[in-house]
């Protein structure tokens, strides 16, 4: 039986968003926002379908969330999300004060852990590596075909 309030539940909802960015070309990044175990907001990249550079997952997923909660704080929400959020997005979780922030795949590169948790509000809770080997196959996969 699937416990449809697992992490892994979630995450795999994030990549199902993921895999619809890959298949447009996107950088392959899916998220999905969760409130009382009910996702309430979904997205993947579209920084090439908006020629957009902030039209990143997250950013998509918490504009989502706030308006389904008529609220720019979801300090009761978590957020799926296939990759480690950039300085950006970990600037906006911030602002948003998101409750928990759960990804699958670090980013060596541009994760924002590189500067430190710090990024985050101070109550947000982080968990990583929820479906890793799964998200990380995701990004080598399209990577490699744009080589």
């Amino acid at each position: 039986m699937i416990d449809v309030y697992s992490h892994s539940y979630f995450m795999k909802q994030a990549i199902n968003e993921a895999k619809k960015a890959a298949l447009a070309g996107e950088v392959p990044v899916g998220a999905v926002v969760v409130c009382q175990n009910k996702i309430i907001a979904r997205a993947h990249n579209q920084t090439e379908l908006l020629n957009d550079v902030t039209a990143h997952a997250e950013i998509l997923a918490l504009t989502s969330a706030a308006n389904y909660l008529g609220s720019k704080y979801l300090d009761e929400c978590v957020l799926y999300v296939t990759l480690e959020p950039c300085p950006m997005c970990a600037g906006a979780l911030a602002w948003a004060q998101l409750d928990k922030l759960i990804y699958g795949a670090s980013d060596d590169k541009r994760g924002f852990m590189q500067h430190g948790k710090s990024m985050l509000h101070p109550k947000t809770k982080v968990e990583y590596g929820v479906l890793m080997e799964e998200c990380s196959a995701l990004l080598r996969s399209f990577f490699k075909k744009k080589r």
